[in-house]
């Protein structure tokens, strides 16, 4: 019986391996779909925060001089939209339109006694056009929160009384400048509020901006701070629902910022209410908008090239140097970036793109998209069990069976978490599997034809490469197709368990050869157990721990760098257009040519492979960045692999020297 069982989950390879290649078929049609939404959207645009600029100019002789003159050059230099913050009485301020006293100083200004026990707001309005576009939305917001408004007078100029401190009052968010944006309108800049959530929710309200904004062309909205509007009070309101459809009626969309350390509570909801009208928005800081003109020009680049960004989001901020004694802005230094000295919107529409306002992607799905997938789902199931099958043989016709069964269960329960997680394991399995073959392989020439020439190990050890290769390529279109949603390429949902990726098929490729290669038996378990610990041991245990801890904080985004590497990055970028990946063409793969050379000769030459694993793994990984446009990563694994190959053949020049060295100087050092 445990024979017969043996011989079906040995003949169930084959039969594995036909679904295998069945699912990567049905996969074809779903990867095409992707590609054609990834080429829709190709608009890029730069925004400008309008408020900076206001802050800019308070420092300057004459403030709207300087703002008309700067939206002259912005405008010139490829700047079409003005994000405008929700107003506050500080920013009516700054922008002159009004003047604030507190009760004492209003008492001064009328030459009274300062009154005992109040602290109210005075307002009075520069001009009777300021007083007629504010002082309805001073009003209605107010009364709106309970404050009592009354009328106020100063020598014939009408003002309102807020009965609540200054500190307070300034503090309360209310709609756009009515005036700026009508003038900002007129100078043909289009209009991005950005909006919070700081009020509750009230729903004619919403309606009334949201139809302003539409006069004013509005396309897009970025919110404030980590919450969309309405969902403070969505659980008793339904704001998010509502506010949601007043966006959907207007056609007005979301802009998405990249790399929040928290997702912006509620934005999922609304992007699914607007059917994903969303653009992602790459901000540049206000300390950053003072780098080298080049160095944001190739940030500009690579985000709208690499990352699916359509638009760019430009800060600044006035800074005292004590250097020229004087108040300074990067207004000059972003202009110059964008220009011809940076020449970021030039390179930008060199990459493809046209300069314009953000549109959303165009999802392409056709017909039989949802077969198709549960066609790749069972080959990603099959892949899995297959790489099962060479650890636990005896477990791969279960493995199979019971993973359909799950994924089954998945579907009707969790069907965002059965595409990932089938994703991720197809991922890992695929180099895995690569990997463990490649060993074989390996092992078996050393038994067959031990004295291979120099000429043959390197022919063999290119093969060996190339297949492997081929063979770890296997699980992309998996990943690539069980993850095709708009979604992902949002980032509004996010593939999880990079860092096992990253990790799983090293240790699992680590263990076949230090446990598979040879026949695994209790004998052998028992006698690696009973191996006394040594100072070396430890110490290797301590160096591999602390190369394996670099090595996963190297996985995600913010991981850390070597001094030199921004710059190798950049070079490799504008070299080749595509970064291949250090880790890939630096090492993993040579150290895969390498080590098959010098294995194909000596035995423990096998052990390198682990390390090659980085690369084969490394490979489809690169397909788990899905905001990044599925041709780029092709071209950044097969560069990788181009130039893997020729640092590899290096690698094997220098050993093979390195060898004759050794064999001419090796008996005299013994003498």
């Amino acid at each position: 019986m445990r024979q017969k069982w043996q011989y079906w989950n040995t003949v169930s390879r084959k039969w594995l391996w036909i679904i295998v290649i069945i699912g990567l078929i049905a996969s074809i049609p779903v990867i095409v779909d992707r590609v054609k939404t990834e080429s829709t959207s190709n608009n890029v645009e730069l925004v400008f925060d309008y408020r900076d600029l206001v802050d800019v100019s308070a420092y300057q002789v004459h403030p709207q001089d300087f703002i008309d003159q700067k939206l002259t050059e912005l405008k010139e230099a490829g700047v079409i939209t003005m994000a405008m913050f929700e107003s506050t009485l500080d920013e009516f301020r700054k922008s002159e339109r009004i003047k604030i006293y507190d009760s004492t100083e209003a008492a001064n200004l009328v030459g009274e006694l300062p009154p005992v026990n109040e602290n109210y707001t005075y307002i009075l309005f520069t001009s009777d056009e300021n007083r007629e576009a504010i002082s309805p939305i001073i009003e209605s917001t107010f009364e709106r929160l309970g404050i009592p408004v009354n009328n106020w007078s100063y020598l014939g100029e009408q003002g309102l009384v807020l009965e609540t401190p200054p500190e307070n009052a300034n503090l309360k968010p209310m709609p756009q400048d009515p005036i700026t944006m009508a003038y900002l309108h007129e100078r043909g800049f289009n209009i991005m509020p950005r909006l919070g959530d700081a009020l509750p929710y009230d729903g004619q309200a919403a309606a009334e901006l949201m139809a302003t904004y539409e006069q004013y062309g509005v396309k897009r909205i970025l919110f404030d701070g980590d919450k969309v509007k309405g969902y403070n009070d969505n659980e008793e309101m339904k704001s998010l629902s509502a506010f949601g459809e007043l966006m959907k009626q207007h056609g007005i969309g979301l802009a998405a910022i990249e790399n929040l350390k928290k997702p912006q509570s509620g934005f999922s909801t609304l992007a699914y209410l607007t059917d994903y009208n969303v653009a992602r928005l790459y901000s540049l800081s206000e300390a950053d908008a003072n780098l080298d003109v080049n160095v944001i020009s190739d940030r500009f680049a690579l985000a709208t090239k690499d990352r699916n960004i359509r638009m760019l989001y430009l800060n600044a901020a006035p800074a005292r140097s004590s250097l020229t004694a004087q108040i300074t802005d990067p207004l000059d230094n972003l202009i110059n970036a964008l220009g011809e000295e940076g020449r970021a919107v030039e390179r930008i529409e060199e990459n493809g793109f046209q300069m314009g306002q953000a549109e959303p992607f165009n999802v392409s799905e056709s017909a039989g998209e949802r077969y198709f997938k549960a066609v790749v789902a069972a080959g990603s199931v099959a892949l899995i069990a297959l790489m099962i099958s060479y650890f636990i043989p005896f477990l791969t016709l279960p493995a199979f069976v019971l993973g359909l069964l799950g994924s089954a269960g998945l579907f009707v329960l969790r069907p965002t978490l059965l595409e990932q997680s089938l994703a991720l394991f197809a991922a890992i399995s695929a180099p895995t599997i690569a990997m463990i073959l490649a060993v074989r392989k390996v092992n078996a020439s050393q038994i067959r034809t031990p004295d291979l020439s120099v000429k043959s190990r390197i022919s063999k050890s290119i093969i060996l490469y190339v297949w492997t290769s081929i063979l770890s390529f296997v699980g992309v279109p998996f990943m690539v197709a069980l993850l095709n949603n708009i979604t992902y390429s949002l980032v509004i949902d996010q593939f999880r368990g990079v860092s096992l990726l990253y990790s799983g098929p090293v240790v699992l490729v680590a263990i076949y050869v230090f446990f598979y290669r040879k026949s695994l038996s209790v004998a052998t378990i028992r006698q690696l157990l009973n191996q006394p610990i040594t100072i070396l041991m430890v110490v290797a245990a301590g160096i591999i721990g602390v190369v394996g801890l670099y090595y996963m904080s190297r996985t995600g985004n913010a991981g850390t760098t070597l001094p030199f590497e921004a710059q190798l990055r950049t070079f490799l970028e504008n070299t080749f257009g595509v970064r291949p990946r250090n880790k890939e063409f630096l090492l993993g793969h040579p150290v895969f040519i390498v080590g098959a050379f010098i294995a194909l000769k000596y035995r423990h030459g096998i052990y390198l492979l682990i390390i090659a694993a980085v690369a084969q793994l490394s490979m489809v990984g690169t397909f788990a960045h899905i905001h990044t446009p599925v041709h780029l990563s092709l071209i950044r694994g097969l560069l990788g692999l181009g130039l893997g190959l020729i640092v590899g053949l290096i690698a094997i020049l220098v050993w093979q020297v390195l060898e004759g060295c050794w064999k001419k100087w090796s008996p005299l050092l013994r003498k």
